[in-house]
């Protein structure tokens, strides 16, 4: 809960991200509250400066998260409608963006990111998912790979560093729209 507020303010990209490995973590305790729970328990009981009322904060966070997941019939895949929003939200910046024709760099990475993108979708049969969703969903993979140690051809590293450049600039997009910093009207 602390960590997605803090990126929630700072980086949408990364706290989507952040929100797709809570929706997995949710996934590899089955959707169990009592192994939420003790997760929880494992997890941030450790911090001394960690009060029982933030720590009643952050159980009821990930509680409600669990209940959305049940709830929305996200049991084995899929993504929570308030992270689909998100999606949606970027998505939405994003042709405005390309639509307003003020940004000129903005435009030049989305292009040189476009290619990418459309190998993406046809190599995984996601032709149905959005551009943004798409770069989002390689970034995701990518982290996994990651996390369970294992190596990406340096081509893939390449395509990874275009994505990440394009989907950090959304990103900083989207904070300065959301501060008021960019009129796009």
């Amino acid at each position: 809960m602390i960590i997605a507020l803090q990126k929630k303010k700072e980086n949408i990209a990364e706290y989507l991200l952040y929100m797709w490995q809570v929706e997995d973590l949710l996934r590899a305790c089955q959707l169990d509250e009592t192994t939420i729970g003790n997760m929880l328990t494992e997890r941030f009981g450790q911090y001394p400066s960690m009060t029982e009322a933030t720590m009643s904060q952050i159980r009821q966070w990930y509680m409600d998260l669990n209940q959305m997941m049940l709830s929305e019939g996200k049991r084995e895949s899929g993504h929570l409608q308030i992270n689909d929003n998100v999606i949606i939200e970027l998505t939405d910046l994003h042709l405005r963006l390309l639509k307003s024709g003020q940004d000129a760099i903005y435009t030049s990475c989305y292009y040189s990111t476009l290619p990418i993108i459309v190998e993406l979708r046809s190599k995984s049969g996601a032709e149905k998912k959005g551009e943004i969703e798409t770069c989002f969903t390689a970034l995701y993979g990518k982290l996994l790979l990651h996390l369970q140690g294992k190596e990406v051809t340096s081509e893939t590293d390449l395509a990874m560093r275009q994505i990440s450049k394009f989907v950090g600039l959304l990103a900083e997009k989207y904070r300065m729209y959301k501060n008021g910093e960019l009129d796009l009207d």
